[in-house]
């Protein structure tokens, strides 16, 4: 019989941190997919219209997308773990803030803020994940520390609706405690070993963007745009076509997600990013087109079988190229880019899309933003040929 070869601590991925991280973004996702797909009912029973129910996620991205290349570059001068404490304590004021709202107007100002330290949240935790991860298994590892998140999407809107049916206040309650469970966390963290930074407290202008990755990001905007649109409207859209539950978009998208996830990581790894995200970009497309039509309970698990075939497996992938092409000291600064992008597009879908299903209903609205996220591969295959992206991070790990 073979002997298994014993794996050398630096080739280790599943160390208590990774499991910490897991927990943490968790607890993360838990608490902001209570509110994302909620929010939108709470401001159209306060008198608001799909467009201005539209505004919460976008305001939320637009302020995360603006603010992630300050709050990445800040996580690496300062430290991930400080970054992720200060913005999980932020996030329980927050959440305060919506339960005293009288009004659909007060929410709509928080959620600016909200922004901000969302980025924060995901710049500081994508970085420091990558600094615990084994260089040759990114693609895994971010793969399965993404994974905790697609299970809280998959519990989150179903879990936010269901409290909601008994008050705002009590969902507000419930995203409280959550955010306290994320400091905690963040606290029982160790912090990673620094990288060399320029100095001062806070970086200079042309330290805050990594702008070639900014540009290749452009992709990930073209499918945010849907993506965008998808998590402010399923639940709406199939409530508005007796669709029960309202959140089974999201349930069925993360048990895609959690099917595939644990293969894609690995097989991008081996084969090489192109492999995956090329074919996870045309099914997003393709589950967008199916979602215009998916009137029946039938066709919406369908548009959602294939969406999360597809959503699941572009942005960590993305990640994990994007981590080989830039130096240890810039990670949070690429992912403030990254972010900035993605972001972006999830802010114009919600707004946009709210837009148009005011204007021309839902079909119109997600033949639109499928029809963009259909042009983010032969733009991203166009755009990295240009570029000459050379991998230059190879083989390195920063221990934590």
């Amino acid at each position: 019989m073979l002997k298994r070869e014993p794996v050398a601590p630096e080739d280790r991925l599943f160390t208590p941190q990774f499991f910490l991280m897991c927990l943490y973004s968790f607890t993360v996702f838990l608490s902001a997919f209570q509110l994302f797909p909620t929010a939108p009912f709470r401001i159209i029973d306060l008198g608001g219209t799909t467009f201005t129910a539209g505004l919460f996620l976008g305001f939320l991205t637009y302020a995360s997308a603006l603010s992630a290349p300050l709050t990445g570059a800040l996580a690496d001068r300062w430290g991930r773990r400080k970054v992720l404490m200060i913005g999980s304590g932020a996030l329980t004021v927050f959440s305060v803030g919506y339960a005293v709202s009288p009004n659909y107007h007060l929410p709509l100002v928080i959620v600016i803020f909200h922004g901000i330290f969302w980025s924060g949240l995901l710049s500081a935790s994508s970085a420091y994940i990558t600094d615990i991860i084994p260089a040759h298994r990114r693609a895994e590892g971010i793969s399965y520390w993404g994974m905790a998140s697609i299970l809280s999407v998959a519990v989150a809107p179903s879990l936010g609706l269901w409290i909601y049916s008994f008050g705002w206040v009590w969902l507000c309650v419930s995203i409280g405690v959550m955010n306290l469970m994320m400091l905690l966390i963040a606290w029982r963290l160790p912090e990673t070993a620094r990288h060399e930074v320029p100095p001062g407290p806070l970086p200079g202008l042309r330290d805050l963007v990594e702008w070639r990755v900014l540009a290749l990001s452009t992709a990930l905007f073209m499918y945010a745009v849907g993506h965008g649109g998808a998590t402010a409207f399923s639940a709406v859209f199939a409530r508005a076509h007796g669709i029960e539950p309202p959140g089974l978009f999201f349930t069925v998208n993360a048990i895609m997600i959690l099917l595939t996830r644990p293969l894609a990581g690995p097989l991008a790894d081996r084969l090489g990013h192109h492999k995956i995200m090329i074919p996870s970009l045309a099914l997003i497309f393709l589950g967008l087109v199916l979602l215009a039509f998916g009137t029946t309970k039938a066709m919406f698990i369908a548009a959602a079988i294939v969406y999360g075939l597809g959503i699941g497996n572009v942005f960590p992938v993305f990640s994990a190229y994007i981590i080989q092409r830039v130096p240890a000291n810039r990670r949070g600064a690429a992912f403030g880019s990254v972010l900035a992008a993605f972001d972006t597009g999830i802010g114009t879908g919600s707004i946009v899309t709210g837009l148009l299903i005011g204007q021309f209903g839902y079909q119109t609205a997600f033949l639109a933003t499928a029809a963009l996220a259909g042009c983010a591969i032969p733009y991203f295959l166009i755009v990295e040929k240009r570029l000459n992206f050379d991998v230059i991070v190879e083989g390195e790990r920063t221990e934590g």
